[in-house]
């Protein structure tokens, strides 16, 4: 991987939290300059907590914050695909970013954690069909095309595939970013990463178990090289779940992710959000490594 600083970054899962908390946070993060971008997440229920409770609709969500800081990069980790008829996505993630002045980076996936039972529902609930998990990564690399040429091409195009079908395709207008949006893939799963290796900029995948990280991302190399493609053009960015009374904990999961090669660093950040929280995760969890080059264990400070 390139010998570059580590990005850091927050995410706050839009559910069981209200929105003006969330939106002191992320102006909080605005003015911390050691935190690069901030992310929420895509669910339409709650995935966690009290089954009733409040979520918001991530893109929406995503849109109002952005209108309302300055320096962030943001985006949702990750857009579900099996939510938003890929046409139709393209169209809302060009407005954001232009919205925000060309701070998008934009994630996607095939449709995160469908065999979660409170995740499950989210499709019932919504008169959302549900499909395989074949289904959905096809629909994945198709989606990622459509989004990528409308974001592109100055004609409109019909597009012919398994799952996708536009006839007269034309995105206007056109992301600020040029050649368009950073596009991030998320997921861990084989089929999933041969579509992380062909179309993505970026890489997530949920900490954890760092060996399992580390053999995703291997595999990973594996099917760049199948296609030809540098498996260092693809920046590998990892979640890490934050518990804020285990400042050690964290520090280490940063330190093992840092060592194996993901310099791009999402610190999830669970509600309810203590005072001053992102000065903290800036000083406690980001300064011991913010200014220090990713790969090579000797490097980080223990």
């Amino acid at each position: 991987m390139p010998d570059t600083a580590p990005r850091f970054g927050i995410m706050t899962a839009p559910s069981q939290v209200d929105y003006q908390d969330v939106l002191r946070l992320w102006r909080e993060a605005d003015s911390m300059p050691e935190i690069e971008h901030a992310w929420l997440f895509d669910h339409l229920m709650p995935i966690f907590g009290d089954p009733d409770g409040p979520t918001y609709e991530g893109w929406t969500l995503l849109t109002a914050l952005a209108a309302q800081t300055r320096r962030l990069r943001v985006g949702v980790l990750v857009s579900s695909n099996r939510f938003r008829p890929p046409a139709m996505l393209a169209k809302i993630a060009t407005t954001v970013d232009i919205v925000s002045g060309g701070r998008l980076d934009f994630g996607i996936g095939a449709g995160s954690r469908p065999s979660h039972p409170l995740a499950r529902r989210e499709y019932e609930a919504h008169g959302l069909p549900f499909h395989d998990f074949a289904h959905s990564v096809e629909s994945l690399a198709e989606a990622c095309t459509v989004i990528r040429r409308l974001w592109t091409e100055t004609e409109p195009f019909d597009f012919r595939g398994t799952h996708v079908q536009l006839t007269g395709a034309f995105g206007s207008p056109k992301p600020v970013q040029r050649p368009h949006p950073p596009i991030m893939i998320g997921g861990r799963s084989s089929a999933t990463l041969r579509v992380v290796a062909e179309h993505a900029d970026l890489w997530n995948i949920p900490g954890g178990d760092i060996d399992d990280v580390v053999a995703r991302s291997a595999l990973l190399d594996r099917f760049c090289a199948e296609i030809g493609r540098d498996p260092a053009s693809i920046t590998r960015s990892i979640h890490l779940q934050v518990a804020y009374e285990q400042a050690d904990a964290t520090r280490k999961a940063i330190r093992e992710a840092l060592d194996a090669g993901f310099g791009h660093v999402i610190l999830g950040l669970p509600a309810p959000y203590p005072a001053d929280v992102a000065h903290w995760v800036a000083e406690e969890l980001i300064s011991p490594f913010a200014q220090l080059p990713a790969g090579g264990a000797a490097r980080w400070p223990g």
